[in-house]
């Protein structure tokens, strides 16, 4: 017997669920391979666009670690002058 978490978890007895999403796995790789799709196919797509959001990301990253050091150029220096003037004036 399964526990009752399981069951909640996935919507119904464990073997009820494993037939149902066998039927509708069935159903649809039927209706993909009608139209020329193959695991294989769908496998290399999903690859390539996991590698290119990987490739953009990390571009994303560098351009923002040079984006935000040119900024922390001209900022913290600007923000220790504040803060030099509000110390000398809180004294």
């Amino acid at each position: 017997m399964s526990s009752p978490a399981l069951t909640n978890f996935l919507g119904g007895s464990p073997a009820a669920v494993a037939l149902r999403l066998i039927v509708v796995s069935f159903i649809v790789g039927a209706f993909l391979v009608m139209f020329g799709f193959e695991p294989a196919d769908i496998v290399d797509s999903v690859v390539r666009l996991a590698h290119r959001l990987v490739e953009f990301c990390l571009a994303d990253v560098g351009r923002f670690g040079r984006i935000l050091a040119t900024g922390a150029l001209v900022v913290l220096p600007v923000w220790i002058v504040l803060r030099l003037i509000d110390w000398r004036r809180a004294r």
